[in-house]
């Protein structure tokens, strides 16, 4: 059993699928959990349900892509559970599905900003204090589409392939001060998120068909492996992506 009990974890777009996930997962483990994502209801009903069975948390609402907001989020966090040990970046954002050719620059912003500069952001705000108390574990939720081009995502995979070369610069940067950073590249998983993809019955039978294990992943999965990289089971793990696909990107 992994025990993250003293630790403190503040995991972005918790309210739902994947992030949800892994607020669960630290908190059974023992982590004190930071629940945050756009809508401060969404937050606190996650927060609550930790809370009521036994665990420890608390729900700060926060954009991504405002500097201000995030600076509010490390805030309210060292005020209320102290300095932060687990950064999961997981926030992020996709408004379209379409071809590279038809993306507007108010949507390539969109995805760029939150994706990748509000992820900057909030690793340069966290990092330095972990690097001053001795170390600590920074994981960003990159993805399959980072690895590969898409016709339909195009913007989205560029993010995510940004995502995992901050990983890799980041853990050169830090990793003489012992904070190790990492990336975790999903599949196609069962969330809202992925609801354009995987309620496409076509779509969705191509993707398990073309997976080794034949079906699409859970939540769950993924927080797996965010509580591994978050534990001192994977103490000389940084700059990696895992990818956790299925074995799809390998059929």
């Amino acid at each position: 059993m992994i025990d993250l009990s003293g630790k403190v974890a503040v995991v972005t777009g918790s309210s739902r699928g994947i992030g949800r996930a892994i607020a669960q997962i630290y908190a059974e483990a023992g982590a004190s959990v930071v629940v945050s994502s756009r809508k401060a209801a969404a937050c606190e009903e996650v927060a609550v349900s930790l809370r009521a069975a036994g665990h420890k948390a608390f729900a700060h609402a926060c954009h991504i892509g405002r500097k201000e907001d995030l600076q509010g989020l490390v805030a309210a966090t060292q005020a209320h559970f102290g300095p932060i040990d687990i950064l999961v970046c997981n926030a992020a954002v996709n408004p379209v599905y379409g071809t590279m050719a038809e993306l507007t620059d108010e949507a390539f912003d969109k995805i760029m900003d939150a994706n990748v500069k509000g992820t900057f952001w909030l690793c340069n705000m966290v990092i330095p204090q972990m690097a001053g108390r001795g170390g600590g574990s920074v994981i960003l939720l990159s993805s399959i589409a980072g690895l590969r081009g898409s016709t339909t995502i195009g913007c989205y995979g560029m993010s995510k392939a940004a995502e995992a070369a901050l990983a890799r610069n980041l853990a050169l940067e830090w990793g003489p001060s012992n904070v190790r950073v990492n990336a975790i590249a999903p599949g196609l998983i069962e969330t809202d998120f992925a609801k354009a993809l995987i309620e496409d019955p076509e779509r969705r039978a191509r993707v398990e068909a073309r997976t080794p294990l034949r079906r699409i992943g859970r939540p769950q999965e993924i927080a797996g492996v965010a509580l591994f990289l978050a534990s001192d089971l994977s103490s000389y793990v940084t700059g990696q992506v895992l990818v956790a696909d299925g074995g799809d990107t390998v059929a």
